[in-house]
C-alpha cells in the first residue's frame, strides 16, 4: 500500500484540493479532493463525514479562543460552549467584535453580557439563535 503521502499528491493531481464548492469536469458540485456534494447527483456528506468536519472546526476555534482570551480557561463548558457557537456562526474574529460583551464575561456579569449579545446586529440577523445562546450565557444551563 502506498504511504499516504503518495495517495493525497495523486489525488491532488487527479481530483484537485479546492476548500470551497468548485464545479467538477462534468459541471457538478465538488468540494476539497473530489467530494460530489450535488444532490442531483446523490452527492453529499455522510453523518460521520459533517460530525468529523464540525468537531475539527471546533477545536480550531476553541483552541483560537483561549489563545486570544486564556481567561475563558476557566469558563464553565455550557457557557464556553456560547463562545464557540457564536465563533461557528461567525468566525472567531467575529466574535471578538462582542468587546464589551466579552468583558462582561470575563468578570462574572453574565445577565450583562446576554443583554450586550441581544443588543446586536447579531441578534437582529438571528434572533431565535442569539435569544437561546443570550438565555444559556445568562443561566450556565444548556437550551
Amino acid at each position: 500500500m502506498p504511504a499516504i503521502t503518495d495517495i493525497f499528491t495523486q489525488l491532488d493531481r487527479d481530483e484537485g484540493n479546492i476548500p470551497t464548492v468548485y464545479k467538477d469536469h462534468l459541471g457538478f458540485d465538488t468540494i476539497g479532493r473530489g467530494f460530489l456534494v450535488d444532490k442531483r447527483k446523490g452527492g453529499g456528506l455522510r453523518p460521520e463525514e459533517i460530525d468529523f468536519i464540525t468537531n475539527n472546526r471546533l477545536a480550531i476555534n476553541a483552541s483560537e479562543i483561549r489563545k486570544r482570551a486564556p481567561w475563558t480557561a476557566n469558563m464553565d463548558p455550557v457557557r464556553f460552549a456560547v463562545l464557540l457557537n457564536m465563533a461557528y456562526q461567525m468566525g472567531v474574529a467575529g466574535l471578538f467584535g462582542f468587546v464589551n460583551t466579552l468583558k462582561m464575561i470575563q468578570a462574572g456579569d453574565y445577565s450583562g453580557a446576554a443583554a450586550g449579545m441581544l443588543n446586536s446586529t447579531w441578534a437582529k440577523q438571528t434572533p431565535e439563535r442569539a435569544e437561546r445562546l443570550s438565555k444559556q450565557m445568562k443561566t450556565g444551563e444548556w437550551q
